[in-house]
C-alpha cells in the first residue's frame, strides 16, 4: 500500500448503513463535538437526516431567525456604545447560545484561542470586536486569508507590541508567535528565522485605531528566512510560513486536538495535514471529511474529551434553558478558567487534563446544582417541562438522551430511575433533582 492511499484509509468515511451505526448516540456524539451542546430538537434532527446530511448543514450557512437577529444586533450595539468588554462577552455567549450556525462559532473560538488575543492590554473594544468578526469571517475558510487578516489586525498588533517594531530596533514578538503558535509549531524555525522575520514586519503599526504602514520604520534590506534570501516584507513572510510544510501539520495537530481526541497520532496528523494541502488550507471540506470519517466514530474517541468550560456552560445552556441571565454566566465562565475576549496568554487556554482540578471540579458541581435547581441564571426550556410527568424511567431516559448523549449504562438508568421515585416534591422538583445529578456525573464533564 503506497503512503498515501495509507494515509487516505485512516479517514475512510464512517459506514452509516450498517445496523445501528446511526442513531441518537452517533448523532450527539457528533453535535457534542461540532457545537456547544444542542437542543433535543436539533439531536431529533441529526438523527432524522442522517451523518452527511447534518454535516453538510453544520457546514453551509444558516438563516438566524428574525428575534435572534434583533437580540444580536441590539447586544453588538450595546457593547461598541458602552466599550465595556463585559457587554462584548455577553454579545458572544448569546451567538455561541443562540445562532443557527453553532458551528461557525465552534470554530470561531478555536481560532480565538489560536490567535490568543487579550483585551486586558488591547484595552478596545472596537479592536476586539473586529478581530472577532475576522475570525467569524475566515472560521471555516481559506486559512491563508486568516492569518494574512491577522498579520494586519489592529487588536493583534497591539497585543504583539507592533508599533515598538522599528528599523533600528526590531520587536520579534509577532514574527515568533506567527512561527510557533499561529503557523509552525515550536522546532520547524531557527532564531535567525525569528531576527530576520521580525526585520521584514518593521514599521506595520497602528495609528488613529487603524493599520499603518509606516515606510520610515521599515526595514527594506534583505533577509534570509527557511534559508530564502530576499528583500521580503510582511506579506511574504506570512506566504513563506504558509507555505513551509510544518503549516498543514501544525493545523492538523490543532483540528485533532480540537475536535477528535486528545492526543492524535503522527499518522493522523499526517492524514488530516495531507487533506488539508490537497484543500490548499481551506478549511471545510477538511472537517466535512473528519466530522464524516471513521475515525471520528470510533468507540476509543467517545466521551474521550474533557469539556472546556464553555462545552461546559453553554453546552448545558443550551440543552436545557429558554432564556439565559448573561452576565453571571460569564462571571462562571471567567472563575472555571475560560474568560472570552481575556485568554491568559499567547498560548490561549491549553485545555485538556488542564481544565480540571480539585477546585474547578467543585464549581462545576457548584454550576450543575445552581443551574439545575433555580431559575437564578435561566429558565427551563419546554421540551425539558413537558417531559416532567413522564415515568421516572421516561424522565430518565430523556434526560440520558439529551445531556449524556444516551451514554448511560443500564445500572445508573436504575439509579437514577429509583432517586426520581424516591424524591420529593412535584414533577418539576423531582425533574430538576435528576438533572442535577446527571450534570454533576464525571460522565457529565466528557465530550
Amino acid at each position: 500500500m503506497s503512503r498515501v492511499a495509507e494515509l487516505t484509509g485512516l479517514l475512510a468515511p464512517y459506514d452509516t448503513a450498517r445496523e445501528g451505526a446511526w442513531s441518537s448516540r452517533e448523532a450527539a456524539h457528533l453535535l457534542g463535538r461540532a457545537q456547544f451542546g444542542f437542543t433535543s430538537k436539533e439531536l431529533d434532527r441529526a438523527v432524522k437526516e442522517g451523518l452527511n446530511a447534518t454535516v453538510d448543514r453544520l457546514l453551509a450557512p444558516q438563516a438566524e431567525s428574525a428575534e435572534y437577529q434583533k437580540a444580536e444586533a441590539a447586544l453588538k450595539q450595546t457593547a461598541l456604545a458602552t466599550g465595556e468588554i463585559g457587554d462584548l462577552k455577553v454579545w458572544w455567549l448569546y451567538r455561541m447560545w443562540g445562532s443557527a450556525n453553532p458551528f461557525g462559532e465552534k470554530l470561531a473560538v478555536l481560532w480565538h484561542n489560536h490567535f490568543a488575543t487579550s483585551h486586558a492590554k488591547v484595552r478596545s473594544v472596537p479592536q476586539m470586536f473586529a478581530q472577532n468578526e475576522l475570525i467569524r469571517t475566515h472560521a471555516l475558510g481559506d486559512f491563508k486569508q486568516l492569518l494574512h487578516g491577522m498579520a494586519v489586525d489592529t487588536a493583534m498588533l497591539v497585543w504583539l507590541d507592533g508599533n515598538a517594531n522599528r528599523k533600528r530596533h526590531p520587536n520579534e514578538n509577532f514574527a515568533r508567535e506567527i512561527m510557533e503558535l499561529f503557523a509552525l509549531g515550536v522546532g520547524n524555525y531557527t532564531e535567525k528565522d525569528i531576527q530576520e522575520a521580525a526585520r521584514s514586519f518593521s514599521g506595520w503599526h497602528v495609528r488613529e485605531g487603524a493599520f499603518w504602514f509606516n515606510r520610515l520604520q521599515h526595514d527594506e534590506s534583505p533577509k534570509t528566512v527557511f534559508g530564502q534570501t530576499g528583500n521580503f516584507d510582511g506579506k511574504q513572510i506570512v506566504d513563506l510560513c504558509l507555505a513551509h510544510p510544518a503549516c498543514p501539520r501544525f493545523l492538523a495537530m490543532k483540528l485533532l486536538k480540537t475536535f477528535v481526541l486528545a492526543n492524535p497520532t503522527t499518522e493522523q496528523i499526517d492524514a488530516v495535514a495531507a487533506r488539508l494541502s490537497h484543500h490548499q488550507l481551506v478549511v471545510a471540506p477538511v472537517m466535512r471529511e473528519l466530522l464524516t470519517s471513521q475515525l471520528f466514530f470510533e468507540a476509543a474517541q467517545r466521551r474521550a474529551v474533557i469539556k472546556s468550560p464553555l462545552d461546559l456552560v453553554v453546552g448545558s445552556l443550551r440543552a436545557v434553558s429558554q432564556s439565559v441571565k448573561w452576565p453571571p454566566v460569564a462571571k462562571v465562565l471567567a472563575d472555571l478558567g475560560q474568560d472570552v475576549f481575556e485568554p491568559p496568554s499567547v498560548k490561549g487556554w491549553e485545555g485538556g487534563r488542564l481544565w480540571v482540578n480539585s477546585s474547578s471540579l467543585l464549581m462545576r458541581t457548584n454550576f450543575a446544582t445552581e443551574l439545575a435547581s433555580s431559575d437564578r441564571w435561566a429558565t427551563l426550556s419546554k421540551p425539558i417541562l413537558d417531559g416532567a410527568g413522564g415515568t421516572s424511567e421516561s424522565v430518565v431516559a430523556r434526560l440520558d438522551k439529551w445531556l449524556l448523549g444516551g451514554m448511560a449504562d443500564e445500572r445508573l438508568l436504575s439509579d437514577l430511575a429509583l432517586h426520581h421515585k424516591q424524591a420529593d416534591g412535584d414533577a418539576i422538583q423531582k425533574l430538576r433533582g435528576v438533572m442535577q445529578l446527571v450534570m454533576s456525573l464525571p460522565e457529565y464533564q466528557l465530550l
